[in-house]
């Protein structure tokens, strides 16, 4: 099968598999096939290959941005004054600023995670705290 014609299958097949997804409440998949001359196996073929496809995508999007993006840390030096000044400042405006959903302590560490926090952001935060 040429390029060409694969495309417009593939438009075609999408297009079906969105419809299906978004039959009538109540129907079940297989009903809405039988219903409008679909084939099951071709449906789940095609279903098959484009979740493959999505898979593909995330990985290859996931894996640019995180061998692109290298983490580093710098020590700052901060006073015993300063730091018991920062530490003050910090807890009172921490608890109005963040409503967390959930907080995760350590003997050494406690973090305030709230929902807008991304999933990789929340990976690598799980992993140092492993560590701390």
């Amino acid at each position: 099968m040429d390029q060409i014609t694969h495309d417009v299958r593939s438009s075609q097949w999408l297009e079906i598999i969105t419809q299906c997804q978004n039959r009538p409440e109540g129907t079940t998949a297989k009903q809405w096939m039988a219903d409008n001359g679909i084939s099951e196996k071709s449906y789940y073929y095609w279903l098959r290959k484009f979740r493959k496809q999505a898979c593909s995508q995330m990985t290859e999007t996931s894996t640019a941005i995180s061998v692109g993006n290298e983490i580093s840390f710098a020590e700052v030096s901060i006073s015993p004054r300063q730091s018991a000044n920062i530490a003050a400042f910090t807890l009172e405006n921490s608890v109005e600023a963040i409503r967390p959903v959930a907080v995760i302590k350590n003997a050494n560490i406690s973090i305030a995670l709230t929902n807008e926090i991304s999933e990789g952001l929340l990976s690598r935060i799980l992993l140092e705290a492993a560590h701390a």
